[in-house]
């Protein structure tokens, strides 16, 4: 299998943990490449994206069309939609419905102690999700989170590997050992912490996805709730962003750990995966409702149309650009809100 790219910074093989207060100086230093790469256009227009180094900038958008009771419509040609950026409306240069492009999947668990009597659960699905879903040029990496962020295992297309990642999830317990800074190390963290569930979407997409090609998705499996993070909601969103990144979470809860009170972290996370071209499944604590949203997960990455266009505005000004596809048949289209405008 060729080598992929990899993350810029030196992360542990088994256990990542990272001070957070470096997670605000990340922010204030990231820069993206958005628009990817690809090489000039030939006279054909329903060629596949190609994403190289060189060339002019193109914008890629990954999507999907479904009908008025969601389920999945193929078969689409070109001339089925019209693409707009910022209102202005777009020539769409490359067309393709390739379901079978290679995917990178970052899988982020949620181990704090709402999710204990869950937490075997979604091991098991996810394991089998895995199985059954990667390919041979697919990847994935297991990121577990509480009130550290914990790399249990790397981007590989081993599944036994991404299974023993998986069994690594502890409540409260991370994927053991740390790095120096959190919890009295050398570099305090800026206040106590519960669950850094936005920290732990702004390091997955910014320290692991952002420098890995083509399509990228994270299935987020969690009840929502944040306590603590560092950063918002809004910066995790951004960095989602500018990596490219297609976020799916699974709403699973055990609603019973919160007593009459409820939780409240759904608004946030439709927010996150209506932004970036995903979407919410609400699981609750049924093991047969999470492998279902897995199996619908799986269809939809499977079943993405993909458009390529060269924008109007050529400006590389780090300005949000909002994106809109329509079906000209009036279909559903879930894709991602936009993009920065961010050079190299």
């Amino acid at each position: 299998m060729p080598q992929r790219n990899r993350a810029a910074y030196a992360l542990s093989d088994a256990v990542w943990r990272r001070p957070l207060l470096c997670l605000v100086v990340l922010a204030g230093l990231a820069t993206f490449a958005t628009a990817q790469q690809a090489p000039p256009p030939s006279d054909s227009q329903d060629e596949p994206v190609t994403t190289l180094k060189g060339g002019i900038d193109v914008v890629n958008v990954y999507f999907n069309v479904k009908d008025k009771k969601g389920g999945l419509i193929p078969a689409l040609t070109k001339d089925e939609f019209d693409v707009e950026e910022d209102g202005t409306p777009q020539s769409i240069r490359y067309f393709t419905a390739e379901t079978n492009l290679p995917l990178t999947l970052a899988i982020l668990i949620d181990s704090s102690p709402s999710q204990e009597r869950v937490l075997e659960i979604e091991k098991q699905v996810g394991g089998q999700f895995l199985r059954e879903f990667l390919k041979e040029k697919d990847e994935a990496a297991i990121i577990s989170f509480d009130s550290t962020v914990d790399l249990l295992q790397d981007f590989t297309n081993s599944t036994r590997m991404l299974s023993r990642g998986l069994e690594k999830a502890r409540v409260g317990g991370g994927g053991g050992g740390s790095m120096p800074g959190l919890g009295g190390g050398p570099v305090p963290t800026s206040r106590p912490k519960g669950t850094v569930l936005y920290d732990a979407v702004y390091v997955a997409s910014h320290e692991k996805l952002s420098s890995e090609a083509g399509r990228k998705a994270i299935i987020l499996l969690t009840d929502g709730e944040d306590q603590g993070s560092d950063l918002t909601i809004k910066e995790a969103e951004e960095a989602a962003q500018k990596a490219d990144t297609i976020c799916y979470v699974l709403l699973i809860a055990d609603r019973g750990f919160y007593g009459g009170f409820g939780y409240h972290g759904d608004y946030e996370m439709r927010r996150l995966t209506e932004e970036t071209g995903g979407r919410v499944i609400v699981v609750g604590n049924k093991q047969d409702k999470l492998k279902e949203a897995f199996d619908q997960i799986s269809a939809e990455l499977r079943s993405q149309y993909s458009v390529g266009y060269v924008p109007t505005n050529r400006k590389k000004d780090g300005s949000y650009r909002k994106l809109s596809v329509k079906s000209k048949q009036g279909y559903k289209i879930q894709a991602r809100k936009g993009y920065y405008a961010t050079g190299e």
